[in-house]
């Protein structure tokens, strides 16, 4: 690893792994401390990721106009600054849902800004031709700290209480910050500006003018609704109704993340068994039946099948997001990649607040459970969109057992 990926990698390694503590930590602070209602923590879940449809959009070409290592030092000490008002106005009693709905604004943009500059970044730093490479860790490391940090944030928070993880979360914000100062590589100048208006209007054209690429929007959109919906009332359903301890809810969202990351570890092996175009399909009707086992979370037993269930759908996931990821990049020419990228998430990104606010709704109206069961029969269904281009697919992906 060249010294300026690596200061660009462990600068990463913090920043992921405070998000996910923040993630576990502020709906489990707002259960425990201010008795939210599952209408709040189904708003307080959403609001970090649909900042990302009034902002996805131009982040990626404003971005393009600036220097990259600079706008990402200032979202890490924004989101530090943010995350620790909130430890501060607990031990102060004057802790407020409305200071939570502003922090996880603040926090979404922050990670928005974040996320569009360092993948900007990497190319300069690597040279494309070390880019697989360069983003097979950055993503694979993304997983692992799915696991540890949300695990990790269910124990201590169950220990020390969510202010304090909280608090440690703004602490790693600082550390990414730090070592992304230590980058000495001089970014090339930005892009010619052009009128912001024409550059989207180019990229949503070719993004909607291509099914492969419809398709697999659609993919992705329907699992990121469907995730939050089985995902986001958790602390309501294993904290207040079935009494458990607050570690469980950390260690059951660690399955998605170590069924993420067992899946893009093989999905390599995946493709050359069963071909990449046949594999995000296939693999998707054969995976749809255990996303039912979700909902059926309950005391006993069926708390370990539920997570086996969402253990296998991760699994799945984590394919998909490395082969389907490759169908983009090699379906879009080199210039309209960013576009693509940032466009993409929108959809996608847009699909998980969407997914909270229908959590809040479908939870107030008819309960923890009928939420629950919405999300997993969108994720078992998930498969469907790709069916449709299942021949173009199939000429993108390398033979079957190669």
């Amino acid at each position: 690893m060249d010294r300026d990926f690596r200061r660009l990698y462990v600068a990463a390694f913090g920043s992921q792994f405070g998000t996910q503590l923040s993630q576990v930590a502020l709906p489990l602070l707002a259960v425990t401390a201010l008795e939210a209602s599952p209408g709040e923590v189904g708003l307080l879940s959403s609001l970090s990721t649909l900042v990302v449809l009034v902002m996805g959009l131009p982040a990626g070409v404003w971005v393009d106009r600036v220097r990259r290592r600079p706008v990402m030092v200032t979202m890490d000490a924004v989101r530090a600054a943010a995350l620790a008002s909130v430890t501060a106005a607990w031990w102060l009693d004057a802790l407020t849902m409305e200071q939570l709905y502003l922090v996880a604004v603040v926090s979404g943009v922050g990670t928005l800004f974040f996320d569009v500059a360092s993948h900007s970044m990497v190319p300069a730093l690597v040279g494309r031709d070390r880019l697989t490479s360069a983003n097979s860790l950055l993503v694979g490391t993304n997983s692992a700290m799915y696991i540890s940090g949300r695990s990790v944030s269910g124990v201590l928070t169950q220990v020390f209480g969510a202010p304090l993880v909280l608090l440690l979360d703004a602490v790693t914000y600082v550390w990414s910050a730090l070592w992304l100062r230590g980058i000495r590589a001089v970014e090339p100048p930005p892009a010619v500006r052009e009128p912001v208006g024409r550059q989207l209007r180019e990229g949503v054209q070719f993004l909607f003018g291509n099914r492969v690429l419809v398709s697999i929007a659609a993919q992705g959109a329907m699992v990121n609704l469907g995730f939050p919906l089985a995902t986001v009332l958790l602390p309501v359903l294993l904290v207040r109704e079935l009494a458990l301890p607050e570690w469980v809810f950390g260690a059951f969202l660690a399955a998605s993340g170590a069924g993420s990351l067992v899946g893009s570890a093989g999905a390599h092996l995946v493709a050359r068994w069963l071909g990449q175009g046949r594999a995000v399909w296939l693999l998707g009707v054969l995976t749809a039946p255990f996303s039912l086992l979700v909902p059926l979370l309950d005391q006993g037993v069926w708390i370990w099948l539920s997570a086996a269930g969402f253990f296998v759908q991760s699994v799945r996931t984590g394919v998909n997001n490395v082969l389907l990821v490759s169908f983009r990049q090699q379906l879009t020419p080199d210039h309209m990649l960013g576009r693509m990228t940032s466009i993409m998430q929108v959809i996608l990104m847009g699909a998980v607040g969407v997914g909270g606010l229908l959590a809040a709704g479908i939870g107030e109206l008819w309960g923890v459970r009928a939420t629950l069961w919405a999300g997993a029969i969108l994720m078992a269904m998930s498969w469907a969109p790709l069916i449709t281009v299942r021949s173009e697919i199939r000429q993108l992906g390398v033979p079957s057992r190669r």
